[in-house]
């Protein structure tokens, strides 16, 4: 799966100053329940990674004691004590100039609930949208409030501009003090035609945080993306939970200003309802969006809205623990995956705690699991291997983009990495997946490692969704390093393909960013085991290779690479 986007064209936030502020005091000790513990052996290395010991780290993690994981609350103080304190057990150094903590600064902002999108023009009276149910709208702007009025809605199609694929949905379009109305995802995924964009593989192009910054390049006052649930890759509950409340994100030294007033997402049915009123055929008009020489479609009607922000400046921290390389010490392979959740949000069947137990309780219990086995090694890998909890991932990858710009090791000492965004659940599988298969040579140590374990690797079986551009290591990919993201294999050992691909659809639809994505003692975490092992046969081979991975040729991070590592020379 190919990302044809050039990193010139991504717009990265430059991170305004702030003080350093002490370490948070130790947590208080989380009271143990009956949950499966592993048996204190002589186990070393990758003996030690255990279906227990990962069941009993996603249970302390996903615990209602925990608050749900949000950044810059009293859960991210328990989470980060609790992972520096594992990480100290084991025998890691800090992995931060002494200290296990790197500090993240962010920026909160909530946008008021008690907000509407006033609709005018077109046919019959105005429509206002309701918060929540019809729309959701804020901004990275650092601002005490957001008025838009009477901005004129144009349709721009997927809102893409992508010279080497000769597409631009903005051609001859002034968009000053205009909103944007954007299909989410791209042309190629619409059609499933090989020849546009990469086919059915969503690009990043397809993907919501570049619909927005294309539509602040293009000098848009709010840009409003239309859900569908397939092309988006989840429902408008997760738009709805994602947001609503607090929004957080690294500030510019402008404070964000350049970016649009208002981003924000119109539901299937409000935007059927405003097509409607401005006499338009919606379906009809997406079918030609697909099409080279699309023109942008202005609808006649104009939108108006007006809220309030809180706005609040805090410090999040990643956590970042090392095993010093045997050998070659100044040079790193990365383990990571993000410790954070949504917090305490939006009640729904009585509950209120987002435990994200899968998303990522269990990724950053494997990130422990593999710390704990490189640690207990009579001799360390030759290289180093370093272990990063990142923050405010689900808030657009923002603890992962503060290391790709500030990273421990300088980027040319990073021979490589993997990341690890939820574990498989649901027992052992036959295959192994790679999401953003064929982009880096690092397939090839986890096809060996698969080998070694009796498996086949696999490509990303939900290669529309998008998933490489939606977890931490797109954040090093974009410096150059190359980066792995093994995905869950879907060929379960005794029931099939057919069940394994059952268990992650429910779990998208049922429990994904909701307070259902609880800790289940009925886990089948033999399946995570056995994948959390081949995590480290992977890192094993890298960090004692004699061979630097590379990208492949013609994907786009490959020149980054290079031109990183010509640098260094």
């Amino acid at each position: 799966m190919n990302y044809p986007v050039t990193l010139s064209s991504v717009a990265l936030l430059t991170l305004a100053a702030c003080s350093q502020a002490p370490e948070p005091p130790a947590a208080a000790p989380v009271e143990k329940q009956s949950a499966p513990v592993a048996v204190a052996s002589e186990a070393t290395g990758i003996d030690t990674i255990t279906a227990a010991d990962l069941h009993e780290k996603i249970r302390v993690l996903a615990s209602d004691e925990f608050e749900g994981r949000a950044p810059s609350s009293p859960g991210e103080v328990k989470t980060v004590n609790y992972l520096r304190d594992e990480m100290k057990s084991y025998g890691l150094e800090p992995g931060n100039d002494g200290s296990y903590f790197q500090e993240v600064p962010l920026v909160d902002i909530e946008a008021s609930a008690d907000q509407s999108l006033l609709i005018s023009g077109g046919d019959g009276d105005d429509v206002s949208l309701i918060f929540a149910d019809d729309y959701v709208a804020g901004t990275l702007r650092v601002t005490p409030e957001i008025t838009i009025t009477d901005s004129e809605l144009v349709f721009v199609g997927y809102g893409i501009v992508a010279p080497e694929y000769d597409w631009n949905d903005y051609a001859g379009l002034d968009m000053t003090g205009k909103t944007a109305v954007i299909l989410v995802n791209d042309p190629g995924y619409a059609t499933r035609n090989e020849e546009l964009f990469t086919g059915f593989a969503m690009t990043y192009y397809g993907r919501w945080t570049y619909k927005y910054e294309e539509a602040m390049r293009q000098g848009a006052d709010a840009a409003l993306i239309i859900h569908q649930t397939g092309p988006a890759g989840y429902p408008w509950s997760v738009v709805r939970g994602g947001w609503t409340g607090k929004n957080f994100s690294l500030e510019s030294a402008d404070g964000n200003m350049s970016r649009a007033k208002v981003e924000g997402w119109l539901s299937e049915g409000a935007a059927q309802r405003l097509f409607a009123k401005a006499g338009l055929d919606m379906a009809a008009l997406i079918d030609a969006a697909k099409d080279h020489g699309f023109e942008p479609v202005p609808m006649g009607l104009t939108g108006s809205v007006f809220f309030s922000n809180s706005i609040n400046h805090s410090l999040s921290k990643n956590v970042i623990g090392m095993v010093r390389g045997s050998e070659m010490p100044d040079e790193a392979f990365l383990y990571m995956a993000h410790w954070d959740h949504f917090g305490i949000g939006e009640m729904i069947d009585g509950d209120n705690i987002y435990n994200g137990a899968l998303d990522n309780a269990s990724g950053t219990a494997a990130l422990l699991e593999l710390a704990e086995a490189y640690a207990s090694m009579p001799v360390a890998p030759k290289r180093s291997m370093v272990f990063i909890a990142v923050t405010a991932e689900e808030q657009g990858l923002l603890g992962s983009q503060h290391y790709g710009e500030n990273p421990t090791f300088p980027l040319h000492k990073i021979i490589g990495g993997l990341n690890m965004d939820g574990l498989n659940l649901f027992g052992p599988t036959n295959d192994i997946g790679i999401t953003g298969f064929g982009l880096s040579e690092l397939d090839k140590n986890v096809e060996r490692a698969a080998v070694a374990q009796g498996r086949v690797t696999s490509p990303d079986p939900d290669v529309e969704k998008g998933y490489y551009y939606r977890s931490d290591h797109f954040n090093l990919a974009k410096v150059g390093v190359p980066m792995v993201y093994p995905g869950n294999g879907i060929d379960h050992l005794e029931h099939g393909a057919e069940y394994g691909q059952a268990q992650a659809d429910d779990y998208v639809a049922n429990r994904y960013h909701k307070p259902t994505d609880e800790y289940d003692p009925n886990w089948d975490l033999s399946g995570g085991e056995q994948d959390v092992r081949l995590y480290f046969m992977v890192g094993e081979d890298v960090a004692n290779g004699d061979v630097w991975p590379n990208w492949n040729e013609g994907t786009e991070f490959r020149a980054i690479r290079d031109q990183v590592m010509q640098a260094a020379d």
